[in-house]
């Protein structure tokens, strides 16, 4: 197999970017498609990241004199490339609280028929189910049968497949055992959580019934392929249909201990639907990019779209304002999570986890990318200084 260096094709040809696709094609995709505010400002953002439009500063070396030039980054959770920092700082608080038991990789999927209801309501369907996965897990933490204590849960919402196609489902992050209401320890029989198919029908139940009471209550946003769902008829069919097939949830033991669990996660946390290194070509009217066949043994593929069609998949994973992604429960829930920690810690006779310091930008850049930012790439020799700003560019000529 032949290799490549970063970004670039089997030609040596530079290889195309998010951003660059969204300044290409991102205006026609606003003109002739329904995109909420949300949509258009992270395509925007992502069209503007690191260049004028955004603004910047001037560095000159004290010792050669070079002058570079360099633009802000849009900062947008949606963008391939302001994501690496944050998750950085994510791995390193989620370390801080990692206790020394085995973990576990469970993940709760969405049924495809409830797609369009999720598309046209993403704040109420992605909250609901954080809400249903959540509830399913503490409740068979606290059940003597399996446990009988309160577990440590992150969960993490993930909206997309290899293709961009429409795939909600939340992983969790879930220590093996729980902290007894009398403050001990309680592990897993070896290898094994809870039962998959138990949970799939507790999961799977609490999520329609909300959502049966939602739809009776009129809560829900029904328009364009959901429209017919405003007849209660309607409504009962699809939770019949819904309640007849089997959830998908997943659970197994993660390999390697918890760091590497952890880890496992930390690539899913800030990641956005397709990073800059799977885009393999752009023209004036299709987009390619890599996908992983999972079906045919994680075979590497390649995938052709018109742009307008890819950049359409791409805006179904953008999330509401405000929305929270990543969420904790029992023993990592904010409200007690330093005391309620420091209690499994001390019944697992270990230290109780410290509130690491945030990374600065620079102490990143050293440790990650092995660069120093502060340092002239021109003379290698130099410190580089601030020496202007650079304004941003009017508004009005910012793409898409």
């Amino acid at each position: 197999m032949r290799t490549h260096p970063p970004g670039a094709d089997a030609a040596g040809a530079q290889r195309p970017e998010l951003a660059e696709v969204v300044r290409r094609h991102g205006a026609e995709l606003v003109a002739t498609r329904a995109l909420s505010a949300v949509q258009r400002r992270a395509l925007r953002a992502i069209a503007t990241c690191r260049t004028q439009a955004l603004g910047g500063h001037i560095d000159q070396c004290d010792a050669c004199g070079a002058r570079h030039y360099r633009y802000h980054s849009c900062r947008n959770r949606h963008c391939p490339k302001c994501q690496t920092l944050a998750k950085e700082r994510w791995l390193a608080a989620r370390r801080a609280e990692l206790l020394p038991v085995p973990y576990f990789h469970v993940v709760f999927t969405l049924p495809q028929g409830l797609s369009p209801l999720a598309q046209g309501n993403p704040r109420a369907i992605y909250g609901l189910l954080f809400a249903a996965a959540s509830q399913t897990l503490l409740e068979f933490g606290r059940n003597p049968r399996w446990l009988g204590g309160e577990l440590a849960a992150s969960l993490l919402l993930h909206t997309w497949s290899q293709t961009l196609t429409h795939h909600p489902h939340v992983h969790a992050l879930v220590a093996g055992g729980a902290l007894a209401p009398e403050g001990t320890w309680i592990a897993p029989r070896r290898g094994f959580l809870f039962p998959v198919q138990a949970l799939s029908k507790v999961f799977r139940g609490k999520f329609l019934d909300t959502l049966a009471r939602w739809l009776e209550q009129g809560r829900l946003k029904l328009a364009g392929s959901t429209q017919g769902l405003t007849q209660p008829g309607a409504q009962r069919q699809l939770l019949a249909a819904l309640r007849a097939q089997p959830w998908v949830v997943y659970a197994k033991p993660t390999l390697g201990g918890p760091q590497h669990a952890l880890d496992y996660l930390a690539r899913y946390t800030y990641k956005t639907a397709i990073s800059n290194e799977r885009l393999r070509a752009l023209d004036a009217h299709s987009v390619s990019f890599s996908w992983r066949d999972r079906a045919h043994g994680n075979r590497r593929r390649i995938m052709q779209l018109p742009a307008l069609q890819f950049l359409e998949r791409f805006a179904l994973h953008v999330l509401p304002a405000g929305f929270t992604r990543v969420r904790h429960y029992g023993l990592l829930a904010n409200r007690n999570k330093a005391a309620l920690l420091a209690q499994a810690a001390a019944a697992l006779h270990c230290c109780a986890p410290a509130r690491p310091q945030p990374e600065s930008a620079s102490a990143f850049c050293l440790r990650v990318l092995h660069f120093d930012p502060t340092r002239c790439p021109s003379c290698h020799l130099g410190t580089l200084h601030v020496i202007a700003a650079i304004a941003p560019a009017h508004p009005a000529r910012a793409p898409p």
